[in-house]
């Protein structure tokens, strides 16, 4: 969670896991969308002497579809390559880096950033720098100096950052896996305890982001700015992938090399789609197709496991919520096609009758002066599942859609539960606080600084 492991073959390979998408009109440049894409779940500060990089193997992508195609019209995508400095020493640095150009940093990477439309590719820059981890006060002792050396500006109002940031996702991963107890509630489950606050389970953790900031024209269908929230070219669909070659030899001296094709192995627009919808068999083919092909997937939407499941772990609970049998068109609007004209007063981002899952922002909704972390069902309409903030509670969203809170919405003749409007899992975010400014997320814990489960700089 948020897709941190979700299917068994790519909790195999994490160099290549996405684990959270986001897409939000920028707070400090409204005239631009800022797009996030994590991988590299659960990274322990103190992971050396090989510490956490993007794969020179795998092709990143973050995708954008703005003709209601499920398609990608746009495509940005991110390559990367380390080197080492000194082959006779097995450390990481041989002195403080004060400075991302230093030659202390022993494993430096870089990366060319290239954006694909019509099919057409075009280089935006070569050989950016990644900033280092931030392995301690030694070693890298003005992290978020050398962080900022690592913004990259790539031509007018675009901005671009690779490197490793602390995770903003926050959920309950011990509770809700272990036989969806929901701490706040497990008074009321079917094998009841006592209540208790939940445990954010991602507190200290680091993830690597690809982080861009582009003018909101760049991302439109018609190349504008709209300003009118019922406008349907308002509205563009995100989602980010990993891809490998098809094959892989292992030589003689240990190393690896590919050939062959690229393979999408990873891919993730909405949170937790594949986590908690697809079921554990169709999980890893879920991967490996594009969002146009989620066609086959939507009864899972219609007709969610969480949704029967809920009812069973909490007798009596949610009598509602288990006597209603029609399909989840609420659900199958918010994941799969967006919300329409007319569902919700002022506000909608569908993109059309194809299911796909990706996040649907409309770009033309203004950033909001007060954002409220429950999003679009609490009023605010910038926040989630229109795109989706940082600051975003989706865990505690999601929860409460499955549960029936968002039926009513298509469906008048429905009460939800009175459960429904507050379940949660009981978290709230005590990640590293986040930052005012691109790329957004905080400075990593540092290795010599952290205590196992405690964020530090």
């Amino acid at each position: 969670m948020s897709s941190h492991r979700e299917a068994p073959e790519i909790s195999k390979d994490p160099v290549a896991d996405n684990t959270d998408v986001y897409a939000f009109v920028s707070p400090d440049a409204p005239d631009t969308v800022t797009i996030i894409a994590n991988f590299i779940p659960f990274q322990n500060p103190f992971g050396g002497p090989n510490f956490y990089e993007f794969g020179d193997d795998v092709l990143y992508q973050i995708h954008i579809s703005n003709r209601g195609t499920g398609q990608a019209d746009i495509s940005y995508q991110f390559r990367f390559r380390a080197e080492i400095r000194n082959k006779k020493t097995f450390l990481y640095n041989t002195g403080p880096i004060t400075s991302i150009r230093d030659r202390t940093w022993n494993r430096p990477q870089y990366y060319t950033v290239a954006r694909v439309e019509n099919g057409r590719a075009r280089t935006l820059a070569r050989n950016l720098t990644a900033p280092p981890v931030n392995v301690g006060v030694r070693s890298t002792p003005n992290y978020a100096r050398l962080a900022r050396q690592a913004i990259h500006t790539i031509g007018t109002g675009r901005k671009v950052f690779a490197g490793q940031r602390a995770d903003a996702f926050w959920a309950d991963l011990g509770s809700i896996f272990d036989l969806g107890t929901l701490r706040p509630f497990q008074m009321a489950h079917l094998i009841p305890s006592a209540a208790a606050m939940g445990v954010n389970g991602l507190q200290g953790s680091n993830v690597h982001t690809i982080a861009i900031q582009v003018p909101i024209t760049d991302l439109t269908r018609d190349g504008r700015r709209p300003t009118n929230v019922l406008d349907p070219k308002s509205v563009i669909g995100v989602y980010a992938s990993a891809s490998r070659q098809q094959s892989r030899i292992v030589n003689g001296d240990g190393t690896s090399v590919w050939h062959g094709p690229y393979k999408q192995v990873s891919r993730l627009g909405n949170p937790l789609f594949n986590e908690v919808i697809v079921p554990m068999a169709e999980k890893d083919r879920w991967n490996s197709l594009p969002p146009s092909a989620d066609k086959r997937f939507a009864g899972f939407v219609t007709k969610p496991e969480l949704a029967g499941l809920l009812p069973v772990l909490y007798p009596g609970v949610f009598p509602r919520l288990a006597a209603y049998k029609k399909p989840r068109a609420d659900l199958a609007a918010i994941l799969l096609t967006g919300i329409p004209k007319g569902v919700v007063d002022g506000f909608q981002n569908f993109t059309g009758p194809v299911q796909a899952d990706m996040l649907r922002l409309n770009v033309a909704v203004p950033p909001a002066k007060s954002p409220n972390p429950l999003g679009l069902v609490a009023g605010d309409a910038a926040g989630f599942p229109n795109g989706r903030r940082l600051i975003d509670d989706v865990v505690t969203v999601e929860l409460r859609a499955v549960a029936g809170i968002t039926i009513p919405l298509v469906d008048k003749t429905f009460k939800p539960d009175d459960a429904a409007g507050a379940i949660k899992d009981g978290t709230s975010n005590t990640n590293g606080p986040l930052l005012d400014r691109f790329p957004y997320l905080g400075t990593p814990g540092g290795g010599y600084q952290s205590l196992p489960g405690t964020p530090a700089a």
